[in-house]
């Protein structure tokens, strides 16, 4: 027997499983990645030889106006670390510089102060100029010409007017942008309302490319990448992070190159090759990501990649905040038929887009494949409402997933954390 801890909410969820009916264990290797040097150091490796780009202090020289993209408050980027160490090296370059922090909210509600002191300490709330993101902020948007997805590209004026615009973020894989950072601090980080739903159109949500990991003509990252460099974003410092959200690697440079150079470090950890498998069990690896439904979509997606059609995902997230939104909640449960929803949204031209409906699509393409049973903490009755079959436990969905197949031996394929691995076909 083989015994597997599934993380869910603070806890985890532990179940045996015998060795014949385990077809597979997809894992990442970046928890066993040993650092070169702490976060510190790591940055300022990074930062002393950039990829693809002069050093910022250089770059700094004679910009009056400077403008760094934060991350915002659902991101786990170290700002700690990162923005002191480039506030340090532009004033190197130019000890005058005018320098504003822009926080990148995309679509998100706005950062709170308290929120800002817990991500980049007092001393720089108290000192920094810094100005939140709001996507429905008209006079803060600036039209910078038409994406290749066929949307209007607006972005943030302050972003637009700096003479040199950088930014901090960190990398992850991403279910349907390949990987997050780099170019994502402008879009969606910094743009409109309109812009983010153009690029997260229905024809572009659907194409094969559009997937985690891959960034290679897949034509979400390149609407953001021709944003980032429409909107002359010439410099990044991006930090790759372990499940304690300590950096274990770091990046500077180019918006394109430097990314790249992360991409692939990261991907050469977390790549795991398909298993094919009758049920599969994957996670949103526990607390923050797992509060709620609509976040544990992505975890969705590793266990798509790897179960067999017709087959059974096992969903372990507690829940405990529920769906996760209005527009997410009833785009699934208003209409019971998820191929007539499916057929909506693929109808919808690029600029049509309506809030969440990215979400919702990739929920129904995994519906469409496998059906879900849902392990949390949510009334029985909420989780039918979203295509699922409700359980309180792994060994509940074990027993009914195998109810449902109707199959002598059926294969069982884990994913103890699935949104750290790539799962690849």
């Amino acid at each position: 027997m083989r015994e597997i801890a599934f993380p869910y909410g603070k806890e985890k969820l532990t179940c045996r499983f015998a060795e014949q009916e385990l077809a597979g264990v997809l894992t990442s290797a970046i928890e066993e990645y040993e650092p070169e040097a702490d976060e510190v150091e790591l940055v300022h490796r990074a930062m002393q030889a950039p990829t693809g780009s002069k050093r910022l202090c250089e770059l700094a020289e004679g910009k009056q106006k400077v403008v760094i993209i934060a991350s915002d408050h659902t991101r786990p980027v170290p700002s700690k670390v990162i923005i002191p160490a480039m506030l340090a090296e532009i004033r190197q370059g130019n000890p005058n510089a005018d320098i504003t922090i822009l926080i990148a909210t995309g679509c998100h509600r706005g950062t709170t102060k308290e929120e800002l002191v817990s991500k980049f300490g007092q001393e720089i709330v108290d000192k920094e100029r810094i100005y939140v993101h709001d996507c429905d902020e008209r006079e803060k948007l600036v039209s910078i010409g038409t994406l290749p997805s066929g949307g209007d590209c607006e972005i943030n004026t302050i972003a637009m007017q700096a003479d040199l615009l950088v930014a901090e973020g960190f990398i992850e894989p991403h279910f349907f942008a390949g990987f997050s950072g780099g170019r994502k601090s402008v879009l969606p980080g910094v743009a409109g309302r309109g812009t983010v739903l153009a690029n997260h159109c229905a024809e572009f949500i659907a194409h094969d490319n559009a997937r985690t990991g891959v960034l290679l003509n897949n034509p979400i990252h390149e609407d953001m990448l021709w944003a980032a460099k429409q909107a002359k974003l010439q410099y990044i410092v991006n930090v790759v992070l372990n499940a304690e959200k300590q950096v274990i690697y770091a990046v500077a440079g180019d918006v394109e190159q430097a990314h790249k150079k992360g991409t692939d470090f990261l991907a050469s950890l977390c790549g795991a090759q398909a298993v094919p498998a009758d049920i599969v069990i994957s996670t949103n690896g526990g607390y923050p990501l797992d509060q709620n439904v609509y976040q544990a979509v992505k975890g969705m997606t590793a266990a798509e990649a790897t179960v067999k059609e017709g087959g059974v995902i096992i969903m372990v997230a507690r829940c405990n905040d529920g769906i996760g939104g209005d527009h997410f909640y009833h785009q699934l449960a208003d209409e019971r038929d998820i191929e007539k929803t499916m057929q909506t949204f693929l109808n919808r031209g690029r600029n049509e887009t309506v809030p969440d409906q990215w979400q919702t699509q990739i929920m129904l393409r995994v519906l469409m494949r496998a059906r879900v049973i849902f392990v949390s903490e949510m009334a029985d009755e909420l989780v039918e409402q979203m295509h699922m079959i409700p359980a309180r436990s792994v060994e509940e969905a074990l027993k009914k997933a195998k109810g449902l197949l109707n199959k002598q031996n059926p294969t069982i394929t884990a994913i103890p954390d699935g949104v750290s691995v790539v799962v690849q076909k």
